[in-house]
């Protein structure tokens, strides 16, 4: 298993970087090996990636959702995949902590995370949300409801 993570400080309100984060169906807009997710009821989530060439699908369920503080997932169908970001009021911005873990599979997937290469997208990716949603100011949508399954 491979843990990846990334932290980043987000020049908007924690609101308004935690709503963005629960509209699912935008994540291919800011996270690049994400080709498709969709929001198949409040605690579920089909997603379509494609990692280096490789094209991947799977269900995720919400473990844990608290608004304005973590949204946390972890694959129920297909590959391994869990993780969590944090969300933490820091002046008038937020810090977000992304934490993954996955199971690499294949040679190519394998050697970029041996070479750190997955890093280097996590770390990009979540550049990409907060110069989205930086730049919007807004989020997409929202959703506050609070989820803990065990």
């Amino acid at each position: 298993m491979t843990t990846v993570t990334a932290e980043r400080d987000i020049h908007v309100p924690t609101r308004i970087a935690y709503d963005q984060w629960t509209q699912f169906e935008s994540f291919p807009r800011f996270l690049s090996g994400v080709v498709e997710t969709t929001q198949l009821d409040d605690s579920h989530v089909h997603w379509k990636v494609n990692v280096g060439g490789v094209e991947r699908e799977f269900d995720t369920e919400i473990t844990e959702q608290l608004p304005n503080e973590i949204i946390a997932w972890r694959s129920v169908r297909g590959p391994l995949h869990a993780g969590s970001v944090r969300f933490t009021p820091d002046g008038t911005g937020t810090h977000v902590e992304l934490e993954l873990e996955w199971e690499p599979e294949g040679f190519v997937e394998k050697a970029g995370a041996a070479l750190g290469i997955d890093n280097l997208q996590v770390e990009r990716d979540l550049r990409r949300f907060a110069e989205f949603i930086e730049h919007r100011g807004t989020p997409t949508g929202s959703w506050r409801e609070a989820i803990d399954t065990p």
